[in-house]
């Protein structure tokens, strides 16, 4: 058992509790890692030799009520787990952590979606197809499962990944360390639940208003070597995609979701493990309809048929399928550790129109159908070369298959114009009404993007450490581009409880693979589908200078403050906007964009009661569109190349907080309350100045504070010994003031239609485990 004590020692370091949100900077010796379920007893002894290696802040370990095998398991996982999470830490960054306390205690606990778990976090503002806008960039979000990262999908307003199946997670902000590549707004990573930490079952019923049902289940066991886990459910509700009228149910907006992951590990010794995560979401959705719409103008004189569909009673669908797999091999080698990746990612959306109404209304009635096929590996490598020098190297690699189809059913124009009713100096081409025709399109493309990094960990002093690093990365798909970007931070701990942190990094990322091709744009010219204008430039990469700065400090135990400010200068600042029926994001560039901010947050967390709140404040502008510029009208473009605007997405105001109690807790019914806040000061919205001018994103939405509640009542052991397993009674408020407020008017830089947040909801659900 000798060899074992430092495993021991080692899974003894993370049985420390998580404050309900944790804000920090990232330190070498702050592991946000979640413990496994064993006991500690206090002043459990060790040969003397091992105890003299161990830092002073940790405390052994003795395993109870597991079998040896059992406890043996436990061990290696801890192990093995505290090795991978080593081998790309966030070092000088701003880590948020959700612990497992903390995803259960949210409002909707495992039934929440990740998008809402990540609005508790500061400097996270929401918007509506369940995207999230981090530190004023849009949707520049990776995800990790386990610490790989999953390539880009075509999801926009589903969610691939599911709350449930998170043991614990973080968000990572600030300026990151060169091995996190290609997106870098932030990075959430998911440490997925396993069988060893996780085993049993839980079988759950959750729904309520607006015909929500959300059956669930999950079960993980290990046996011998193997370890398994999986989750999956169904969502059927009433709110798929936000409403677009400020009434209590939106029309037509009936969604259906399937969702199934599922995670496998053989650990072949006490230095080995592989891996396998596998996922599959479907995902379909009728698309709320936006009561009070014209048609076109399509004619002089025009007067819309007797037959045609008023807006309010249009029938459009959208389907999105997302299936992907990750394999790893996890491995020891004396002072090397490694994780190697292979993963796959397919994601298609399918859009339905309503086929008389997009016509009528919009001049193009369109079956679009894209799918994104990728494949690529990952690798990391940790060299423990010195004692005050930890060296770390890895690369990733992704290739991409985009292939895009669509049906489009247009009318012509006649080569007569008439005068615009609404501006005489205008003229406005007549169309053929009599004979619309169908276009129809097809594209595919096969590209790659790659990185590659090396750093150096290095301790300067004990309270001193620098960690620096280069990144190469490239692209070729639809731009060929590549950088070497520096980076640096240092953390300093300068006295008791203080930690100050200062970083540069230099980023580059990829477009989205996913843009339209210039051959599809002429196809549409002298028809109601006409772009707006001609340009078309492709969309090129985003090359930034991010600076970061922020203190922390301990003041009580249990009680945390921080500051955090930060500053961006881009160039070919991507953005991304919907344009078009199907809701499909596409990118373009700004030349020119810069960010700043400013984030503050605490945490408090003893006993019974944990607090936490945090508010930012930023500012995102842009100059000069220079692709694609057929999305646009020559008003706007002309507007934006001389003047600095605000993205759709800025919010200057950007706050949450939360609070939780557990009654009873050291009896067998606790009850937890607990309730959480998010505010917003407003996203971008079209300001008219006079009738010939209108400013884009010049300004905001009104200002808008939701409070969720919930109370959850547990009772452990319910049927007994015979057949263990807690249930769990849960009633969520959501919006519990029924506030009205609106995420968008419809204008904007790529809006397509307003949406209005949910309004009061309210949810019940019991949950059995075994």
């Amino acid at each position: 058992m000798l060899r074992r004590i430092p495993r021991l020692l080692l899974c003894s370091s993370v049985l420390a509790g998580l404050p309900l949100i944790k804000t920090h900077a990232q330190t070498p010796d702050t592991k946000p890692i979640t413990p496994p379920p064993v006991k500690a007893a206090a002043n459990t002894s060790v040969p003397q030799a091992k105890q003299a290696h161990a830092p002073a802040h940790q405390s052994t370990v003795h395993i109870v009520g597991r079998t040896p095998n059992e406890a043996e398991q436990v061990i290696v996982t801890a192990h093995l787990d505290q090795q991978r999470i080593a081998l790309s830490p966030s070092t000088g960054a701003t880590v948020r952590t959700f612990s497992r306390k903390d995803l259960e205690t949210i409002p909707g606990g495992d039934n929440a979606p990740i998008n809402q778990v990540l609005l508790q976090a500061p400097g996270v503002a929401q918007d509506s197809y369940g995207q999230i806008h981090v530190r004023g960039d849009h949707n520049e979000v990776q995800f990790r499962l386990d610490g790989v990262q999953l390539p880009e999908g075509l999801n926009v307003f589903g969610q691939a990944l599911m709350t449930r199946f998170a043991d614990h997670m973080s968000l990572t902000t600030g300026a990151l360390p060169s091995q996190f590549g290609f997106l870098q707004a932030g990075v959430v990573d998911i440490t997925t639940k396993n069988g060893t930490t996780n085993p049993g079952g839980n079988v759950s019923v959750y729904g309520g208003a607006r015909d929500y049902f959300f059956p669930s289940v999950q079960y993980g066991f290990h046996e011998g070597k193997w370890d398994f886990f999986a989750t999956a459910d169904f969502v059927h509700d009433r709110t798929g995609i936000e409403n677009t009228t400020p009434n209590f149910n939106a029309p037509h907006d009936l969604s259906n979701q399937y969702h199934f992951l599922g995670h496998a590990r053989y650990t072949v010794d006490d230095d080995t493990r592989i891996s396998l995560i596998a996922g599959v979401s479907n995902a379909e959705y009728q698309l709320p309809n936006n009561p009070g719409q014209l048609p076109g103008k399509w004619r002089q004189n025009y007067t819309p048929p007797a037959n045609m569909p008023a807006s309010n009673t249009l029938n459009e669908h959208q389907k999105q399928i997302t299936d992907f797999a990750v394999l790893a091999l996890q491995k020891e080698i004396g002072a090397f550790s490694l994780q190697d990746s292979v993963f796959t990612r397919y994601s298609s959306l399918r859009y339905s129109p309503d086929p008389q109404g997009d016509l009528y209304y919009m001049g193009i009635a369109q079956h679009a159908a894209r799918s994104v096929f990728s494949t690529g590996t990952q690798h990391d490598v940790t060299w423990r070369a010195a004692p005050d020098h930890t060296v770390r190297f890895g690369f990733q690699i992704f290739v991409e298959r985009n292939v895009s189809k669509a049906s489009s059913t247009v009318f012509d124009q006649d080569g007569t114009y008439y005068p615009d009713p609404d501006d005489a100096t205008n003229m406005l081409p007549n169309y053929d009404l009599s004979n619309p025709r169908t276009i129809q399109e097809g594209s595919g493309k096969t590209g790659m993007i790659y990185g590659l990094y090396a750093q150096d960990e290095w301790r300067v002093l004990h309270n001193l450490t620098i960690n620096y690093g280069l990144r190469f990365d490239g692209v070729s798909e639809y731009t060929s581009e590549n950088q070497v970007s520096p980076r640096i931070n240092v953390v300093w701990k300068p006295w008791t409880g203080g930690v100050l942190h200062a970083g540069y990094s230099r980023y580059f990322t990829p477009p989205p693979f996913e843009v339209v091709s210039s051959a599809s744009i002429a196809r549409f010219n002298n028809t109601s589908a006409q772009a707006a204008s001609n340009g078309n430039s492709p969309v090129k990469a985003e090359r930034d200078h991010y600076f970061d700065a922020g203190i922390e400090q301990t003041i009580l135990p249990g009680l945390r403050v921080s500051f955090d400010a930060y500053y961006k200068l881009a160039k070919n600042m991507i953005d991304e906007g919907q344009f078009g029926a199907p809701i499909i994001l596409s990118g373009f560039n700004y030349r020119r964009g810069q960010v700043n901010g400013y984030e503050v947050a605490f945490s408090y967390d003893h006993g019974p009661l944990s607090l936490y709140g945090n508010f930012g404040w930023s500012r995102a502008i842009g100059k000069d569109i220079t692709s694609a510029q057929f999305n646009f009208s020559q008003d706007d473009l002309n507007y934006i190349n001389s003047h600095w605007v605000h993205l759709d997405h800025d919010q200057r105001w950007t706050a949450s907080a939360g609070a939780a109690y557990a009654f009873f807790r050291t009896t067998r019914f606790p009850l937890r309350l607990s309730a959480t806040l998010v505010y917003g000061s407003g996203l971008r919205k079209d300001y008219e100045v006079t009738r010939d001018l209108t400013i884009p994103n010049g300004a905001s939405v009104s200002p808008y504070a939701t409070v969720n509640f919930s109370a959850v009542q547990t009772i452990h052991n319910t049927f007994g010994t015979r057949w263990k397993g807690d249930t769990q009674f849960r009633l969520d408020v959501l919006n519990l003031g029924d506030h009205t407020y609106q995420l968008r008017d419809g204008s904007g830089i790529g809006v397509g239609a307003p949406q209005y947040g949910l309004r009061r909801t309210i949810l019940c659900g019991i949950s059995q485990g075994f």
